[in-house]
């Protein structure tokens, strides 16, 4: 098996069954399903910077890598769950394939969806029977608790939206984000910390319903912000290191002035 120059799909099952027969790996043999949890979350993330990293520059050698290893993580749960007799690896593959086929009428059945839009409302139709939901509520509640919450109430939002509870546009999105502001203020001011937990909820709730309206994905503006951030104290640090001074022994008057002079750089000249 370790000599082969080209791997298949199906040699590649038989190393995880390997790692995880009782002459294999210590590790592999004791892992479970809750035990790889957080590592699942880590390797799909892990993608997504990948395809970021596509983006920008063209190399897709980490989005590559990184999806062997989400990859990984979906045989090894197969892999488990079969030891136990519960399903197997040609069950996922099995499962997935028939959803497919069954979501997609338009193009392995009759019914016409011409734009992307009519996709997605005829997906929405046929998960919502095939899951029972008999409301627009039960459907909200089957959004996974574990998606980042930037994104959960994105997705929240729109299965509201499909059937007409939002806003006209996106000047009434607006409004709403200054009233919750405000309401997280005046709960700070009366030293309410329970009301601002809840009031502060709502301002960031709003907030991602405004990006809904202006066609911005919430959680990439966010980490695009985090990452400028970064990008920023990272110059103003550096500059001050090379005037022979340290952020701690400096005033935020001081830091201030740096940071309004990195504002009028473009990020490129950072």
């Amino acid at each position: 098996m370790e000599n082969k120059t080209t791997y298949t799909f199906e040699d590649f099952q038989n190393i995880i069954a390997r790692l995880r027969a009782k002459d294999g790996c210590p590790w592999d043999q004791v892992q479970t399903h809750e035990s790889l949890r957080d590592g699942m979350l880590e390797e799909a993330y892990e993608v997504v910077e990948g395809i970021d990293i596509y983006q920008a520059t063209g190399d897709d050698h980490n989005l590559c890598e990184e999806l062997g290893d989400v990859l990984l993580h979906i045989v090894m749960h197969a892999r488990i769950a079969e030891e136990e007799g519960r399903f197997t690896m040609s069950d996922v593959i099995q499962g997935i394939s028939e959803k497919m086929i069954h979501r997609h009428p338009h193009v392995f059945g009759t019914v016409k969806a011409d734009t992307p839009e009519q996709v997605l409302d005829n997906w929405e139709a046929i998960k919502q029977k095939e899951k029972d939901e008999q409301t627009i509520s039960e459907g909200m509640r089957r959004v996974a608790r574990a998606l980042p919450a930037n994104i959960r109430a994105a997705k929240v939002q729109k299965k509201a939206a499909r059937v007409g509870f939002d806003f006209e546009d996106y000047h009434q999105a607006a409004d709403k984000v200054a009233e919750e502001l405000q309401e997280v203020l005046d709960a700070a001011e009366k030293g309410r910390q329970e009301a601002v937990f809840e009031e502060f909820g709502d301002l960031m709730f709003s907030a991602v319903n405004l990006s809904r309206f202006l066609d911005v994905n919430a959680e990439n503006a966010l980490t695009n912000a985090t990452e400028k951030f970064i990008n920023r104290f990272e110059y103003i640090e550096g500059t001050a290191e090379k005037q022979g001074l340290k952020l701690k022994h400096m005033t935020i008057g001081e830091m201030d002035e740096l940071w309004n002079e990195i504002k009028h750089l473009k990020d490129s000249d950072i």
